[in-house]
């Protein structure tokens, strides 16, 4: 009983399915009536913002109301649930070319925010001012797909020459250290 069921069921499903493949093929209806979804264009990603032009952006008064004088990343927070945040980030704040995401990354937010090697004024904020070492995308809340284009552009940055490898020299007192004292004369 229970066969013929599951047999009648998948030829009807089948037979549908034929008949809706026909139907598609030989309507006289245009494509006209069928609504294509309209954008916001506050989440719209497909526009290509030239590095210039974000280096403009850095400079800029606009710029400077919205982030002040800290990183891009100091003000945003990642929301997640339960008390403490995972260790991963999401794969992609931009999915087919639209912020699908409700709080997306410090870099797929601003769309004049391009991370390019010539672009070092925005590389620098991704790095430690006291190691020289590139933050880890858990502290900064990058989606991986734009921290791995950090990394590759920072990479180039210092290939290039754009940004150089400054550590702050420290002189450390080695005499508090020696068990010997040290006696000099002057």
């Amino acid at each position: 009983m229970s066969l013929y069921a599951n047999v009648r069921s998948l030829i009807h499903r089948i037979v549908l399915s034929d008949i809706k493949t026909v139907s598609r093929f030989y309507s006289n209806q245009n494509d006209e009536n069928v609504e294509e979804k309209t954008i916001d264009p506050s989440k719209d990603r497909t526009k290509i913002i030239p590095v210039e032009t974000s280096i403009k952006y850095l400079q800029s008064k606009a710029y400077q109301e919205t982030y002040g004088v800290k990183p891009v990343w100091t003000l945003y927070r990642r929301n997640h649930k339960g008390g403490f945040a995972p260790r991963k980030t999401r794969k992609s704040c931009i999915r087919s070319g639209v912020i699908s995401t409700g709080n997306p990354c410090p870099i797929c937010r601003d769309e004049y925010l391009v991370l390019d090697h010539r672009n070092t004024k925005l590389l620098q904020q991704f790095i430690s001012e006291y190691t020289g070492q590139i933050l880890d995308a858990f502290k900064t809340g990058l989606c991986q797909k734009k921290h791995k284009e950090l990394l590759v552009a920072i990479e180039r940055a210092w290939d290039q020459g754009n940004l150089t490898y400054d550590v702050p020299f420290r002189e450390y007192d080695y005499t508090l250290y020696s068990k010997h004292q040290i006696k000099t004369t002057f």
